[in-house]
């Protein structure tokens, strides 16, 4: 695909910003910043990529790595601000999901240890544990900040904070994977997943890339249910000070 090609593409950002500006729904400001931030990340994502891939190096791989769960980190902190320590436990889940899944991907051979492997399906794991980490943040919080009274009752009556929040915890763990969950349940029928369909654009066999994208969604399975439960362990005893008192939450 040219340049010139690939402008044309910019259709499909100006049929919403028109919608947009005729409904008064206020979305062009967002609209524009998403689309030019776009263009921008992924071009030089683009041109670092084939530099990476280029020189085969470990330690560019490491960086890349590193680089892509700082920035998910950095983003996904905001929706969990008020639960103490919240950054170092989002790091601390994201490099975990990473290494689980490298070394089970690795270290079984199912995939060679070359960038061209590593760094798209490590985007992938790390992105959608990214997704998954907000969604559990939010509806945890939510969970928490609605049942203070019911909490701070099982306390009174001699329980554990784990006791305490338990069904908050669950409830929040549940909701998150829940969308993961779904999605598989119709895929291939309802649609054809991304990077499936991008092997077969550019000529892959269409057996083959059914293969790679069976084991994507296995990996995102993995990282969405071991995302909930880890960020929600790791976050919920902040909840309560050393004498097992809850501390008053506010979203």
């Amino acid at each position: 695909m040219s340049f010139l090609t690939l402008s044309l593409t910019l259709i499909f950002v100006l049929i919403p910003l028109i919608l947009s500006r005729t409904l008064k729904l206020g979305l062009e400001k967002d609209t524009l910043i998403a689309t030019i931030r776009s263009i921008i990340q992924l071009l030089a994502v683009g041109y670092v990529l084939q530099y990476v891939f280029d020189a085969e190096h470990i330690l560019f791989i490491l960086l890349m790595i590193l680089l892509m769960i700082g920035a998910a980190t950095q983003n996904a902190r905001k929706k969990g601000a008020s639960i103490q320590g919240i950054t170092w436990k989002l790091f601390l889940t994201f490099v975990f999901i990473e290494v689980l899944t490298q070394s089970i991907l690795l270290g079984l051979h199912i995939v060679p240890p070359t960038p061209q492997y590593i760094i798209p399906i490590s985007g992938m794991v790390i992105g959608n544990s990214m997704v998954l980490g907000i969604l559990f943040l939010n509806r945890f919080t939510a969970e928490v900040e609605n049942t203070q009274d019911e909490t701070e009752l099982i306390l009174s009556l001699g329980g554990t904070p784990k006791q305490a929040i338990h069904t908050q915890l669950i409830t929040a763990i549940k909701a998150s994977t829940i969308p993961t969950i779904e999605s598989q349940k119709t895929i291939g029928l309802v649609q054809l997943p991304g990077m499936m369909s991008g092997q077969i654009i550019a000529g892959a066999d269409p057996v083959q890339a059914v293969q790679f994208q069976l084991l994507i969604l296995f990996l995102l399975l993995t990282t969405a249910v071991v995302t909930s439960i880890m960020l929600g362990y790791l976050s919920y005893p902040a909840l309560f000070n050393k004498q097992m008192q809850f501390l008053k939450f506010h979203k």
